[in-house]
């Protein structure tokens, strides 16, 4: 091959190389937004206020959360209409709300469940669901808790949602654990509790999972 051709040709190679992961990312995200626009216009019309929505979190965390609790499910929030739009109300950083479509997108591969009170009709009236939205709006703007502490100061994802529903219905949605009833043996997990904790891991402190509130007998399946 002529010297002069492959001048031209090797930046263009290294342009290419070093854009591919970035158009990767593009290409996928595209497609991930597709999807979950796709599975949005199908669950939507049996949506209602209250629904609980879980995912597979793509955090720093996911991992270490799905292998202590052996569930792929390391993140959800809350469902709320506002106006013509579906909204996800979340303990992230900090307690805020996203769309839907934003959230699902958010997650792996834009996957998601939805679980509703097995009896809503009865169970979230409106009276209910004011109450509901009423004990969300308390946290809003509260920190993530990082640490996965009982108390009200900072508060993460599977706390916020069933401290809501039991200050607004009286309703326990998941059986409440210590964390040494988790799974901690896992490296990725032991690494994780190090780096938060050091050597005080607080073995007895309150806990509710993702997953626990996902296999609750208080909720069905609606997608």
């Amino acid at each position: 091959m002529p010297r002069r051709i492959l001048l031209f040709l090797i930046p263009l190679l290294l342009l290419a190389a070093l854009a591919y992961p970035r158009l990767s990312r593009r290409l996928s995200h595209f497609q991930q937004s597709r999807q979950a626009a796709a599975a949005i216009a199908e669950i939507g019309p049996r949506l209602h206020d209250g629904d609980l929505i879980f995912q597979t979190s793509r955090s720093a965390q996911s991992q270490a959360i799905q292998l202590a609790t052996h569930s792929a499910y390391s993140h959800c929030g809350i469902l709320f209409r506002r106006g013509n739009e579906w909204r996800v109300f979340e303990a992230v950083q900090p307690v805020s709300e996203t769309s839907l479509a934003s959230w699902v997108a958010r997650g792996k591969d834009g996957t998601f469940v939805v679980k509703r009170l097995r009896d809503a009709p009865t169970g979230l009236t409106p009276a209910a669901l004011r109450r509901l939205r009423a004990a969300g709006e308390k946290y809003r703007g509260k920190g993530y808790d990082l640490y996965f502490g009982w108390s009200d100061e900072r508060i993460y994802c599977s706390e916020l949602l069933w401290k809501m529903y039991r200050q607004a219905t009286g309703r326990e949605i998941g059986q409440l654990q210590t964390l040494r009833e988790f799974d901690l043996s896992h490296p990725a997990v032991q690494a994780k509790l190090r780096e938060r904790y050091g050597k005080q891991i607080p073995l007895n402190e309150k806990v509710i999972s993702p997953v626990r509130m996902l296999e609750s007998r208080e909720l069905v399946t609606v997608r």
